[in-house]
């Protein structure tokens, strides 16, 4: 797909422009509204009310700086992360920054996986075991979509976002028995805080599910789709359009996860129980698995019939659309890092594989129950992982030797590498707790 979409000239008009330019961001935005970010966000909203909303927004400032200096990497070197690396790089860092992009690749597909057999579940109430092994046949799917071409992908994608977004839209500021206090939000949003138990483990997860690694892999690879010239005028257009497009589709990103976790703290926090249409009552508690009772935030709106099955279908919409852009981003990192080429439905069956085992073992051991906890896990490997994508990609951008004219400003400069040294340090300080969990997660209790 590289040089695949043609753009205009530097001195067309904006919109010309823009239309050409814009999609490689929506691409990655869908990593931010993942059923990783999902199970985040419901955990979020269900056990703190708003008390971590502002870490929903900082992760998603910190993930728009992060991207557009992704970008702005692959258009002034016409190369991605992970070639860059390799090319500048010591031989011996290959390996293991490869392997580390594939641990945070398969910790992602995880999340798509329990994703989807949810929504499987849901529509067809199929075992959540059973649901879990079907996934794997969404290869098929990854080989019928890549035969449209870029902006096919870019289309479905967009759709796909547009329909959640919308019924989550129309229920905050619409709906009176689902209408938040703004007042409460605004005032949550600038107060950040670890006052209870638990906080700064789901923190650690909302980072991970925001501010992925293999999005910043992916978005700089993403960006040369576009036929690009090379001279001075049309390299600043690419940058300021590439620019526009990460902040307009992050920001929709950030409202979209935010809408889940309000909507989660209005529907579920403080409760034990929720009666839907015909008298049926839904009970939960602290342990609830909340991605699977999640639907009922769209039960005000749609009544709960409708809502399980919208619910599944923008989950399962999620998971797919997830599922693609995991794909790219495994094909970008192991052609960029090692210069192997594999079959695109064969890097998918290893990948989904990966992902697939370390689900069936947990629920096979814990059973149902355990499906949220594996999704905020999931997000947590990545959030450690985040720093080996991250310092490479401002160690690059911020060299006049690799970028020229085109390093980072002051303003990307200390906004980047601030990012990057507060999720390390949430990284370190968070390690024990994450540990703990993890193990929790595994032998239950």
């Amino acid at each position: 797909m590289h040089s695949s979409v043609a753009v205009p000239h530097h001195q067309a008009g904006f919109w010309q422009q823009w239309r050409a330019f814009v999609g490689p961001a929506i691409l990655v935005s869908v990593g931010y509204m993942d059923p990783g970010n999902w199970g985040t966000d419901l955990q979020s909203g269900a056990q703190f009310r708003y008390g971590l909303l502002w870490v929903v927004g900082l992760a998603s400032l910190m993930a728009i700086f992060m991207q557009v200096i992704s970008a702005r990497l692959g258009v002034v070197t016409g190369k991605d992360l992970a070639q860059c690396c390799r090319d500048w790089y010591p031989q011996w860092t290959r390996w293991p920054n490869w392997l580390l992009s594939e641990v945070a690749i398969a910790a992602c597909d995880l999340a798509e996986v329990l994703g989807s057999a949810v929504a499987l579940n849901l529509l067809f109430h199929l075992p959540l075991l059973w649901a879990v092994i079907i996934t794997g046949l969404d290869v098929l799917l990854i080989l019928a979509l890549q035969r449209f071409g870029m902006r096919t992908i870019e289309a479905v994608v967009v759709m796909l976002i547009a329909t959640i977004a919308v019924c989550y839209f129309i229920e905050i500021f619409v709906l009176p028995q689902t209408k938040p206090s703004f007042l409460e939000m605004s005032r949550a949003l600038v107060t950040p805080h670890f006052h209870q138990l638990g906080m700064l483990y789901l923190a650690i997860g909302i980072i991970g599910a925001t501010v992925m690694p293999h999005n910043l892999y992916l978005h700089s690879a993403l960006v040369q789709s576009r036929r690009l010239q090379k001279d001075e005028p049309s390299i600043r257009s690419a940058i300021r359009f590439n620019t526009v497009d990460s902040v307009v589709a992050l920001t929709i990103a950030f409202f979209v996860n935010a809408a889940i976790l309000v909507l989660a703290a209005m529907v579920f926090f403080g409760k034990q129980s929720v009666t839907v249409a015909g008298g049926q009552v839904v009970t939960f508690s602290t342990d609830s698995d909340w991605i699977r009772v999640a639907y009922l935030t769209l039960a005000p709106l749609l009544g709960t019939a409708a809502a399980s099955t919208l619910f599944a279908v923008a989950l399962l919409a999620s998971g797919q659309s997830s599922t693609i852009t995991g794909t790219l981003a495994g094909q970008v990192v192991m052609e960029g890092f090692m210069h192997w080429q594999i079959r695109p439905w064969v890097r998918r069956l290893i990948t989904r594989t990966l992902a697939i085992l370390p689900a069936v073992f947990i629920i096979g051991l814990r059973g149902d129950s355990s499906v949220t906890d594996l999704l905020i896990l999931s997000q947590v490997v990545l959030a450690l992982q985040l720093p080996f994508a991250m310092f490479p990609l401002l160690h690059f951008t911020s060299s006049s030797r690799r970028m020229g004219r085109w390093r980072n400003g002051w303003l990307l400069l200390a906004a980047g590498w601030a990012s990057a040294i507060l999720i390390t340090a949430m990284d370190i300080y968070g390690l024990p707790d994450s540990l703990k969990s993890a193990w929790r997660v595994i032998v239950g209790g």
